[in-house]
């Protein structure tokens, strides 16, 4: 069941872990794709606040927010861009997209393989995306004071699989928050330390959430080919005698 909208807004926008959590995950991001970010931008579930360092530079860009969380205008200091779409059908023309994000959509929505369908579907061929699920194992899954507390954690290979399976295949993955999802100013002070040091032992195990960038899977044709053996119109004809005119006749 997705959060609703008035509540990602209210912890990414008002809290201090709200903003412990988007510079803990835009980092993540940046260790997957660099700025400038040329081409069409779109994110799917609540991903407003991890678009922005990458719209100034993007052809266009677009905000999806499913029908059953609500949208609410974004940015709020420009012309709104946001869009309440159906998870089953995202108003947008097949291979528009270059840039994919998912946020607070699959571990919420109950039609998951719809999602990323149609992620699959308005990728480009070279897009690329990234997906953001809360992570099992960690602890933000258990404690539901922030948005990583609700719907279904994954782990990396469950996610994974679930990729593959709609055709989208994980070049890469990450891990954010690796500090505890508490309001506490010992531990809100305590967050980038945290973030550093859980990066630099790779202790993905204990982090709060999973990034997975995927592309979509091509599919080339067999090499060799299959070798299709037809019989010529002789062969079929072999038993039947070829007309010819007769006598006296032109």
């Amino acid at each position: 069941m997705h959060i609703d909208v008035v509540e990602l807004r209210k912890f990414y926008y008002r809290t201090h872990l709200g903003q412990v959590v988007q510079r803990s995950l835009r980092d993540a991001f940046a260790s997957h794709w660099s700025a400038p970010l040329k081409g069409n931008l779109v994110g799917f579930g609540f991903a407003a606040p991890f678009l922005r360092p990458f719209k100034s530079t993007a052809t266009r860009t677009m905000s999806l927010m499913p029908a059953q969380q609500g949208a609410f205008h974004w940015p709020m200091e420009a012309d709104n861009i946001s869009v309440l779409a159906d998870e089953r059908r995202w108003p947008i023309s097949t291979g528009f997209v270059d840039h994919l994000i998912i946020s607070h959509a699959l571990e919420n929505s109950e039609r998951p393989r719809a999602v990323l369908s149609e992620a699959q579907r308005v990728l480009s061929p070279t897009g690329r995306a990234l997906i953001v699920v809360p992570n099992r194992t960690g602890l933000w899954a258990r404690s539901d004071v922030t948005p990583f507390g609700h719907g279904r954690p994954y782990s990396l290979t469950q996610l994974e699989r679930h990729l593959r399976e709609h055709s989208l295949e994980p070049i890469r993955h990450s891990a954010a928050l690796y500090g505890p999802p508490s309001q506490r100013r010992f531990w809100l002070r305590l967050a980038g330390i945290a973030e550093r040091t859980g990066r630099k032992l790779d202790a993905q195990r204990l982090a709060g959430a999973i990034v997975v960038e995927v592309v979509k899977t091509a599919y080339a044709a067999p090499r060799g080919g299959v070798t299709v053996t037809t019989k010529t119109p002789l062969k079929v004809l072999g038993g039947v005698v070829a007309p010819k005119p007769i006598a006296g006749r032109s």
